[in-house]
């Protein structure tokens, strides 16, 4: 039940239980073999919300959260939200400001971006509301 009101992240523990619920809940793709090291972090503290998602897996897999998230190549939006993100050493902010990013927003408070590592074959997504 407190798992329904307060989702619980590991976000010291890859690939936990807890990790891969809520990677089912936000990512909304099958987690299949390619993906692993699934970390995950929540901040519902305050007016905001953010949740942080670091993981392994394929091309094929990340094209699959870009369609599923109707992601579009973002090249307006220089902000990457750096400022409201939390410093973990699973969330690369220097490695993902060289990446391009996927963003969707529903034009007003809520927002995903998402950042795909083709060399390190490594995703970030982000989903926050302001």
């Amino acid at each position: 039940m407190s798992d329904t009101i307060f989702p619980q992240f590991d976000p010291a523990k890859p690939d936990s239980d807890n990790n891969k619920i809520r990677f089912k809940d936000f990512i909304q793709v099958e987690i299949t073999p390619d993906v692993k090291n699934i970390y995950c972090f929540d901040d519902v503290i305050g007016i905001d919300q953010d949740y942080m998602f670091s993981f392994n897996c394929s091309q094929a897999t990340s094209d699959k959260i870009i369609e599923k998230h109707h992601f579009i190549a973002d090249t307006l939006n220089l902000d990457n939200g750096f400022g409201i993100q939390h410093d973990f050493e699973w969330w690369d902010k220097d490695r993902i400001e060289q990446l391009q990013k996927y963003s969707w927003t529903d034009g007003k408070h809520y927002h995903k971006y998402y950042w795909y590592d083709l060399q390190a074959q490594k995703a970030y997504f982000f989903d926050f509301d302001m």
